[in-house]
């Protein structure tokens, strides 16, 4: 029994952590004119979901959002909105962004939204696979690890691809500088055997050698 307990404080452990790491709550400050924007950089197959809301003062107002994807195409768009809510799932790999602005007639001096931006294992309810698969306590939580471990495998594994594209970026980029050196270095020799000979003839017309 101690040896289960242990192992479900620490799968417990392991998955909070895991699991913060996917999901944050953000609270921005929207001005009376201007956009603000939040960026996330995600890796294509993730699901994102995310919920917004108006925190509402002494000024009521209503704010548009718009989410486009790396490449600019729109994945949510809303206006003369209080709250909402946008889910999609990644088909591109990128910094997603996310802008919202007052769009309001009387903007008054601004307000507030609250957002809570989830992303992969964090958006799963877990509640709902417990009930559907019948499954609780010690099992449930291997289940939310092994979930964990096989979305720490995928940001591997695209993490790898990411520094091999990097790498023969960068390979490719010292291969072109070392032909631009070759090629400055060869018109420089050039250039100055041209100048040479030109005032080897110059001084032979001056007949000063």
């Amino acid at each position: 029994m101690a040896a289960a307990a242990a192992l479900v404080g620490v799968s417990l452990l392991v998955v909070a952590a895991l699991l913060a790491g996917g999901g944050e709550a953000v609270w921005i400050d929207l001005p009376p004119t201007g956009t603000k924007c939040v960026s996330e950089e995600i890796q294509p197959n993730v699901v994102v979901l995310a919920d917004y809301a108006l925190v509402y003062d002494s000024h009521p107002a209503t704010v548009a959002v718009k989410v486009t994807s790396p490449y600019g195409n729109t994945v949510h768009h809303n206006e003369n909105a209080t709250s909402g809510q946008f889910a999609f799932t990644t088909s591109e790999a990128g910094n997603y962004l996310a802008c919202f602005w007052l769009d309001s007639l009387e903007k008054g001096s601004g307000t507030s939204l609250n957002l809570d931006w989830k992303i992969g294992i964090a958006t799963k309810d877990w509640d709902s696979v417990a009930k559907k698969e019948k499954i609780e306590g010690v099992e449930l939580e291997l289940k939310k690890l092994e979930a964990a471990v096989e979305s720490i495998h995928h940001n591997l594994l695209y993490l790898k691809t990411r520094e091999a594209e990097m790498r023969a970026v960068s390979e490719k980029t010292n291969a072109r500088v070392a032909w631009f050196s070759i090629l400055s270095l060869g018109v420089c020799i050039v250039v100055s055997v041209l100048q040479l000979w030109h005032l080897q003839g110059f001084f032979r017309k001056k007949k000063l050698i």
